[in-house]
């Protein structure tokens, strides 16, 4: 019998509650899932790839057959690499199916073997993306029940030094955009 193994392919800044519930039931259908944390140069995103990793692997460690790794480059390409057969997909709405449906099909135009798996998130977290918990953190908002304690600690951490930071640049005569702009590259 052929074992399944499958990626779960995103950029995860942060990881979620959403993301957690998708891997843990995607952990009971798939023999083997990889979290894959895609570095992507485009995006400005407020972790590192490593710290990514760091909150997702302790978020999955008591999962037996799930693990964590970074790739870069085509999705189909890291499932070759890993042996994967499916890859998973979340979708919240309508919006994300059109996405979603535009990348599976070029996706098995690619690499035609390859199967993408779309799971519907737990209705509560339906409405969850990384941006809005970005969002809500960076307005002071709580996001204590939309991701994991760990990762709300080392938002809190981030967005704290980001302010700290902006309001020492705003007394020095910047606005909170320039002071927020130089704060990402100096990050960086």
């Amino acid at each position: 019998m052929k074992r399944i193994k499958a990626i779960y392919p995103g950029s995860f800044d942060p990881p979620t509650n959403g993301h957690l519930d998708l891997i843990e039931r995607g952990s009971k259908i798939f023999d083997e899932l990889v979290v894959a944390i895609l570095r992507n140069p485009e995006k400005d995103p407020l972790f590192s790839v490593a710290d990514r990793r760091k909150m997702l692997e302790a978020m999955t460690s008591g999962f037996d057959n799930v693990s964590v790794d970074t790739f870069d480059g085509l999705t189909v390409d890291y499932a070759l690499r890993v042996e994967a057969r499916a890859i998973l997909r979340g979708i919240r709405a309508i919006s994300d199916y059109e996405y979603e449906l535009q990348m599976a099909l070029m996706n098995r135009k690619l690499q035609p073997g390859l199967e993408t798996v779309f799971m519907m998130p737990a209705e509560k977290y339906s409405y969850l993306s990384s941006r809005l918990v970005r969002e809500v953190a960076q307005l002071g908002g709580s996001i204590e029940c939309l991701v994991p304690d760990l990762v709300e600690q080392k938002v809190r951490e981030k967005i704290d030094v980001a302010h700290k930071f902006a309001n020492r640049e705003q007394s020095a005569g910047k606005t909170p955009s320039e002071a927020k702009s130089k704060f990402r590259k100096k990050k960086l």
